[in-house]
């Protein structure tokens, strides 16, 4: 695990948080119970301070940052996609941030929002709950369906169960 106090900055981890050895959480970062931070992952909370909720997956290549003394949340149980960019301020329960997605300064997403893949979501937005959204610059582009919820319900705790169990299952060979 690649965790990394910063000056007085320490991170706190919870129970059953897998964070990958190519991972780096740096700083005043705090990051709940049941959470996947992947392979590549970087979580700076060397200036400003960074929340991640329960049950939540930060994918492989993710990059979270924010602003000096700012505050970034992500709530329970969100999903950030590989290689995805993120310098909001709160990212709401059961969002979803796409593949490749860059979130601005100052962003809010709402509760069961999907962001797109590729999107781009300039500073200051506010995407309200249950949109879905895509392009760059972004437009919301419908609404979330049950079926949405359903995927990604299903999609979250995938990556519940590989935080639980990359400790034991996950062998480096050679």
């Amino acid at each position: 695990m690649a965790v990394y106090q910063y000056g007085d900055r320490i991170p706190t981890i919870g129970k059953n948080t897998y964070i990958s050895d190519s991972a780096r959480v740096i700083g005043d970062v705090v990051i709940q119970d049941n959470c996947y931070i992947g392979h590549g992952a970087i979580v700076r909370g060397d200036y400003g301070t960074i929340h991640i909720g329960n049950g939540t997956a930060v994918e492989e290549g993710a990059i979270l940052h924010i602003r000096p003394d700012g505050l970034l949340e992500l709530e329970d149980h969100v999903t950030v996609g590989h290689g995805a960019i993120i310098h909001g301020r709160l990212i709401q329960t059961h969002a979803v941030i796409g593949i490749g997605a860059i979130i601005g300064f100052d962003v809010v997403v709402g509760a069961w929002a999907i962001v797109a893949e590729g999107s781009v979501i300039p500073q200051k937005t506010h995407i309200p709950d249950e949109k879905i959204t895509g392009g760059v610059p972004y437009k919301i582009i419908g609404d979330v369906q049950p079926r949405h919820k359903e995927f990604w319900t299903y999609g979250k705790q995938l990556y519940v169960d590989l935080a639980r169990d990359y400790p034991e299952k996950l062998k480096k060979l050679g």
